[in-house]
């Protein structure tokens, strides 16, 4: 009987230290689809910045980005954003960057890519993968 009730309590030691790593801060790990799909998207989104391509660029992205009007669609994005959110400096570092996978307040997947003081924010849309966000790294 001792040896169930301690073999009960080793169990229930295993599972407590099991979910407390769950909640160390590690970061969640990709479901393998989700990364496969998002290792083509970014092969892609890579190539178009390798090119300079704005138009390319403009299409990997959500629209409206960032939910603002004032760009709503492929032109705008390239006349109003492209040119400063990707010179030549954030191009090439986003072809190096590892983007880093975590779920978002709703739950979709995002990856996140750091360059210096700037986050590029990539999420699953029913569309697939998008540029969706770009922030300030704090």
């Amino acid at each position: 009987m001792t040896k169930s009730i301690s073999a009960v309590c080793l169990s229930a030691l295993l599972a407590t230290a099991g979910a407390a790593g769950a909640q160390s801060g590690k970061p969640p790990a990709a479901p393998p689809a989700v990364q496969q799909e998002f290792d083509a998207f970014l092969t892609r989104f890579r190539a178009a910045l390798k090119a300079n391509d704005a138009a390319a660029v403009a299409g990997l992205t959500r629209l409206p980005f960032m939910a603002d009007p004032a760009i709503a669609d492929a032109a705008q994005f390239r006349a109003k954003s492209y040119a400063t959110l990707f010179p030549a400096r954030a191009r090439a570092c986003l072809q190096r960057a590892r983007p880093v996978y975590d779920r978002d307040g709703e739950q979709n997947h995002t990856y996140s890519a750091f360059c210096g003081q700037t986050i590029f924010t990539f999420t699953k849309t029913p569309a697939g993968f998008r540029f969706t966000d770009v922030g300030a790294n704090d």
